[in-house]
């Protein structure tokens, strides 16, 4: 169970930002192409430089060393990165059946090679991958973007049961005012480096 929060935080041409995504709330961010979502997700992941601070719970970015960070504050990222030809090199912990099968994925993919799988098969899998290291921040960069939309409602439902079992802050990018409507707290349009809140429910 954990918080975001983001204190003048700036990440190249975004911000100074201050925003706080509470434990087990889902906060949607959309916004043009070129507005710098992606740039905004990757610097809370400390992934990309930035200045101010972001904290987890009262955890700082900055006092905290970042394999520890990445774990706590994870990025799962538009498209997928593989360091093995293994899907199953990359669950160390493995992965349960019934996480496989709500996406529907079998429990066979964890003997695929990465190459043979599609582009919505990687998506899932790093989605599930993430999913297993028990983040407390997730962050979410069009996660359903390359999948159908049975996969779609699929994946909106799973992220919604661990949003709330585990009490996790979501912070989730969207083109898709459908899904923004459907998953959403609260909305903001990321534009000229700026948030602007559009909606709340």
């Amino acid at each position: 169970m954990a918080s975001l929060r983001l204190h003048q935080f700036v990440a190249r041409h975004v911000g100074p930002l201050v925003l706080s995504v509470a434990a087990a709330e889902c906060v949607c961010l959309a916004g043009a192409s070129g507005s710098g979502k992606t740039l905004l997700l990757r610097a809370i992941a400390d992934l990309d430089p930035h200045s101010g601070e972001a904290y987890c719970d009262e955890a700082a970015c900055s006092a905290t060393p970042a394999p520890a960070w990445r774990r706590s504050v994870a990025l799962v990222p538009a498209e997928s990165q593989w360091w093995s030809q293994l899907v199953g090199d990359h669950f160390e912990h493995g992965v349960s059946d019934d996480w496989l099968a709500r996406l529907d994925l079998p429990a066979a993919a964890m003997t695929w090679q990465v190459a043979r799988c599609s582009t919505g098969e990687r998506q899932r899998l790093v989605l599930l991958r993430t999913l297993m290291q028990a983040p407390a921040v997730l962050l979410l960069d069009e996660p359903t973007g390359s999948l159908d939309q049975e996969n779609t409602l699929r994946v909106e439902s799973l992220l919604a049961d661990y949003r709330l079992q585990r009490q996790a802050a979501l912070l989730w990018v969207s083109h898709d005012v459908g899904q923004i409507e459907r998953v959403a707290q609260r909305r903001f349009t990321l534009d000229n480096g700026q948030l602007h809140a559009n909606g709340w429910r």
